[in-house]
């Protein structure tokens, strides 16, 4: 090495901080080609009894001066901490893997316990992860806690290395009595896809220890979504979930609602990017409704979040003590929109900035894009399950009902109940007596389309002869009390079924919009003044049809019935 060179050096290692157990040579750009040119920086660590955490970020090293400086870490049984992020600037991407197993090696020969190991900023990919998969499996692993891997290029390849490595490091770890405990796993911009991620998702569950999540920009769609969704309901301490700019849709947002609903320590949600769309909205603002009640900061940005849905998520949230944040910016509000998500957030500080507001939709009726397409297909025979303990198979589906002990009770399904369905009408209604209220059982609130369908079926026979009404209106009473007798968030996915078959909220997919006749809004506004109808339910119905009276216009005096009904039980 040149003596400048050495000059350089001596300088730069002379701004290393020391204390605590840590030694630090972050930032200072070090070119770290050879073991000639690493020779203070390992005697720095040689000399250092007791190191904790070792600071590399910000240099580059090379393979000679990766195994050097593995040399001098052999005997550092204490270190705890490796900072080892930004550390390949300008190398071949076939050197990585190479110095990072010499450090791994390293490590395991000394006996380390690590809690943090950070290789963020690290373009290896796949090979960089075989890399590190010997260390991730060892004892020395065991003791981890933190895991940053972020903007890796990890891939899919690397996302299921990465996974399988964390599953065997559990096995082992459990063995000994002492099973992996991770807290921190941070992994965003690494390509992951749905592969990679439902291959984590498979790891995490396993765990059952993640406090904080952050996945951002991994090309995420809901197939994805569903798999890490289903993994976070056995993480019961979760605090921190950041899965922002992946592609949620429908499906993936009312997986993740349903999660949620048993996460009781969650403080920041970032859904911001991710295509939540107006009916995944209503979902969460129903978890957030009925759960999450240290909840801090939620991120809906840039979802293609209406008016209606972003006013419900207001409401939703307005009694949450810890709330500090909640960001709508990006949305499809307009201005009108803006002004009235402003006032209805009683804590005004706490809404996010509406300056990148998209706009009112152009057009109601507009074709869906690409990812409604790519979801029909998939999903073209698929009900919306918003059962939220369908993933331990508590419900019954296909008509079936449960006793309150959870046995099974026969379904009342005669072969009247089911003629009637098929092809309703008022005479075959009254035929049925009063085993007409039976029709409930053919209805379920983890399906509801089928249920709106129902529902809208039986409504529209509606008439004003005093036997007709009576029939018509005792059984969508027994419809609607079942269905709305469960979780808020089942009642809000039922209800925003409900409001696209009626033309009243935009939806995802092939929904067809039904005719409405005058007597479908009267056996709603009969439903409204019930018991068993909740206020916020009343206020979520209020929300839309007062805001797309078009749609009713119709049915103008039985939709002016309705808002009048409304606008009494809300307020």
């Amino acid at each position: 090495m040149a003596s400048d060179d050495i000059a350089l050096l001596a300088d730069a290692l002379s701004k290393t901080h020391v204390g605590d157990g840590e030694l630090s040579f972050k930032g200072l750009g070090l070119k770290l080609d050879n073991a000639e040119s690493v020779e203070e920086l390992v005697h720095d660590i040689e000399q250092y009894h007791g190191l904790r955490a070792l600071r590399l970020e910000g240099n580059t090293v090379g393979v000679d001066a990766a195994r050097a400086i593995a040399k001098a870490l052999e005997n550092k049984d204490q270190l705890e901490r490796c900072y080892w992020s930004d550390m390949f600037t300008g190398r071949l991407r076939s050197e990585i893997p190479t110095a990072l197993r010499s450090l791994g090696s390293a490590l395991m020969t000394a006996g380390a316990r690590l809690t943090e190991l950070d290789l963020s900023d690290n373009a290896f990919g796949p090979d960089g992860v075989r890399g590190i998969e010997q260390l991730l499996k060892s004892p020395s692993c065991h003791s981890l806690r933190e895991l940053r891997l972020n903007n890796c290029g990890v891939g899919i390849g690397g996302g299921k290395i990465l996974a399988e490595a964390l599953i065997d490091c559990h096995r082992k770890s459990s063995a000994h009595g002492s099973p992996l405990r991770l807290r921190v796993f941070i992994a965003g911009r690494n390509r992951l896809e749905n592969e990679g991620a439902s291959a984590l998702a498979k790891a995490f569950q396993l765990m059952g220890s993640l406090e904080e999540v952050h996945m951002p920009q991994n090309g995420i769609n809901h197939a994805g979504v569903m798999a890490l969704a289903s993994a976070m309901r056995h993480n019961p301490e979760l605090r921190v979930l950041n899965l922002n700019d992946n592609t949620f849709t429908k499906r993936g947002t009312l997986a993740m609602a349903q999660a949620l609903r048993h996460l009781r320590n969650v403080q920041v949600i970032n859904f911001g990017d991710c295509l939540v769309r107006s009916e995944g909205a209503i979902a969460l603002a129903a978890v957030l409704r009925e759960g999450l009640p240290i909840l801090k900061e939620i991120n809906l940005s840039f979802g293609e979040i209406t008016e209606g849905a972003a006013l419900v998520v207001a409401q939703a949230v307005k009694d949450k003590p810890d709330l500090e944040k909640v960001d709508l910016n990006g949305n499809c509000l307009g201005e009108e929109g803006c002004e009235a998500l402003r006032e209805a957030m009683e804590k005004g500080d706490m809404l996010a900035s509406l300056s990148d507001d998209e706009g009112e939709p152009d057009d109601e009726d507009e074709e869906d894009d690409e990812d409604d397409h790519e979801e029909d297909e998939e999903d073209e025979d698929a009900s919306d399950d918003c059962n939220e303990d369908s993933e331990d198979g508590d419900i019954l589906k296909d008509n079936g009902t449960m006793k309150k002990d959870g046995s099974p009770e026969k379904p009342q399904s005669s072969a009247e109940i089911m003629s009637f369905l098929s092809c309703p009408s008022a005479e075959k209604l009254l035929q049925l007596g009063e085993t007409r209220t039976n029709v409930q059982q053919q209805v379920d609130a983890s399906d509801p389309h089928t249920a709106a369908e129902v529902l809208l079926k039986i409504a529209s026979l509606y008439s004003e002869e005093p036997e007709t009404k009576t029939a018509v209106l005792e059984t969508i009473d027994a419809v609607l009390k079942k269905l709305l007798s469960g979780s808020d968030l089942s009642s809000y996915c039922f209800l925003s079924t409900l409001l696209v078959m009626m033309g009243l909220l935009k939806g995802e997919g092939k929904m067809k919009k039904v005719t409405l006749v005058p007597g479908q809004l009267l056996c709603l506004e009969h439903a409204v003044q019930q018991e068993y109808f909740p206020q916020h339910v009343a206020s979520l119905l209020h929300t839309f049809t007062s805001r797309n009276s078009e749609a009713l216009e119709s049915c103008s005096s039985a939709s002016e019935r309705l808002s009048n009904t409304l606008e009494k039980k809300c307020h």
